[in-house]
């Protein structure tokens, strides 16, 4: 029996091996992906992400209708970007003055001229100034 055995594992080593050999010549190894080409997807994903969301207010949505641009339009629009297209759309974004930081800084004007016209005694807007 040992004999047997002896002349089997040979044998049933050698078939497996053949068997399997197909396989693992056409198996092709995989490409390798930098660091760099990752974080480069994700920042276009998040951006292409923040375009989305920018587009999905109900405010820029009622300006664009006013505009008379359909927004299935646009949707289609903004999906056919290319990577360069979103990053420059991205760019813009960050580039365009945002209309909450106008409002406060007038604000602050304002309150910074009463304070000082209330303190030189001309107004009397502020009773912590008496």
């Amino acid at each position: 029996m040992k004999r047997f055995f002896r002349i089997l594992n040979p044998l049933l080593i050698l078939s497996l091996m053949m068997g399997t050999m197909p396989l693992a010549v056409q198996a092709q190894p995989s490409q390798l992906v930098s660091t760099q080409s990752a974080l480069d997807s994700m920042q276009i994903s998040a951006e292409r992400e923040r375009i989305g969301t920018l587009l999905a207010r109900a405010d820029v949505r009622e300006q664009l209708v006013n505009h008379g641009v359909e927004l299935n339009e646009v949707e289609a629009r903004v999906a056919a970007l290319s990577d360069q297209e979103v990053r420059q759309m991205a760019e813009q974004l960050d580039n365009m003055p945002a209309g909450a930081n106008g409002v406060v800084g007038a604000l602050l004007t304002v309150f910074i001229i009463l304070l000082v016209t209330d303190l030189l005694g001309l107004t009397h807007v502020f009773p912590f100034t008496r």
